[in-house]
């Protein structure tokens, strides 16, 4: 493989860059867009004031106490209280609200007589992560108030703070969130979900540049400038965007695990490495379906679709473990996989190379996709040369 050649092939692609300049452009502020958005959508850790309501039917000071309760809980914000539960489930089905309680008629009685009264908690998951978690809140502090009332019986009852409260919660837990101990959504999102956008552009990039070539029917001088040699024509054209959007990557985890703060427990070098050589493999898949495939539509259309699977076979959406096992080895052939699985054990873990190592290895591995893609692109440029 010939430097000076991979030089003038790099001097080339740089030369038709300045000169349209659009695309790497656009592709960028798309990229830093979506950083931009995911890092603005949840500043405050997780969605605030999400709107919730009570139906309440008992209107005691039980009842318009527990609104108060609701209404001070950290993410939640009591919007409306309702006086039957049709107005509260047409609120709901109008999306002004994701979740209310209903409290029924004779809840104070209840409590006075010792029985146990029966709350309604609905929420619309249909909103996945504001009822969700409008869900969560409100069960919680339902469950603090189912607790506080019990309380305040066991105390008539004549039992000491100290005995009721080991009937109250016999067992206590000590929670440890690894790697996200505030629960932040944010982290979750940003470390996985920016990455896998980054790797997604750079695949459809790499296979549409193979593509263009081909359509304005540049292929010979391309060649030509790399000494008829299809890697040194390969790794000459795609250097100028693996360096950029490199840089891109790790201008974003500079960000996040700089100023942003978020967890790294281990080395930065790992990140570092990892990064880069998430963009190589996905430039190294693009060539595999740009080479193989010499219709240019056609080969985007497969990398679309390939690449589209990337945000559920990667891992950080919904766990591998849990799909059928086809799929789990389907996870294996996208290299956003091994990225998640390494920034697991890195950032979350602290670990070193002596445990993400394969990870590693197999994000290196997709460079002999990389070189099939090269051999078929050359098979087929050297066909058409004989025809010629």
């Amino acid at each position: 493989m010939s430097t000076s050649n991979i030089v003038r092939t790099f001097r080339r692609e740089t030369s038709r860059i300045a000169h349209s300049p659009r695309y790497p452009i656009i592709l960028t502020l798309g990229i830093v867009f979506t950083f931009v958005f995911f890092a603005t959508l949840t500043n405050e850790g997780q969605p605030e004031n999400l709107p919730v309501a009570v139906v309440d039917l008992d209107g005691t000071f039980l009842s318009r106490r527990l609104c108060h309760e609701l209404d001070a809980t950290q993410g939640v914000d009591v919007v409306a209280v309702y006086n039957n539960h049709s107005e509260a489930r047409q609120a709901m089905q109008r999306g002004e609200i994701f979740a209310f309680y209903e409290i029924p008629q004779g809840t104070y009685n209840d409590v006075l007589q010792f029985r146990a009264p029966h709350f309604g908690l609905y929420s619309n998951t249909a909103y996945l992560l504001a009822g969700t978690l409008s869900y969560k809140q409100l069960a919680t502090m339902g469950m603090l108030a189912a607790g506080a009332v019990q309380r305040e019986v066991l105390r008539k009852k004549g039992y000491t703070d100290e005995a009721l409260m080991g009937l109250i919660q016999p067992v206590e837990f000590d929670q440890h969130l690894v790697g996200n101990p505030w629960a932040n959504y944010q982290i979750y999102l940003m470390t996985t979900l920016v990455p896998a956008v980054i790797a997604f552009i750079v695949l459809l990039h790499t296979i549409y540049l193979i593509g263009r070539e081909r359509e304005e029917r540049t292929v010979r001088n391309w060649m030509r400038k790399a000494g008829n040699n299809a890697l040194v024509a390969m790794v000459g054209k795609l250097l100028p965007y693996t360096f950029h959007y490199s840089l891109l990557l790790l201008l974003a985890n500079l960000v996040m695990f700089g100023f942003m703060h978020f967890p790294l427990a281990g080395s930065w070098l790992m990140m570092m490495l990892a990064s880069v050589l998430l963009i190589v493999a996905a430039q190294c898949v693009g060539v595999f379906i740009g080479g193989c495939l010499p219709e240019p539509p056609f080969a985007m259309g497969v990398g679309a679709v390939y690449g589209a699977l990337c945000f559920s076979l990667s891992g950080f959406s919904f766990p591998v473990e849990a799909m059928p096992r086809l799929f789990n080895g389907l996870s294996l052939l996208y290299p956003i996989r091994h990225y998640y699985r390494t920034y697991c054990d890195v950032a979350i873990f602290g670990n070193g190379l002596e445990h993400c190592w394969p990870h590693i290895c197999a994000l290196l591995a997709f460079g002999l996709l990389g070189l099939i893609g090269t051999a078929m692109f050359a098979r087929q440029y050297n066909a058409e040369r004989r025809v010629a």
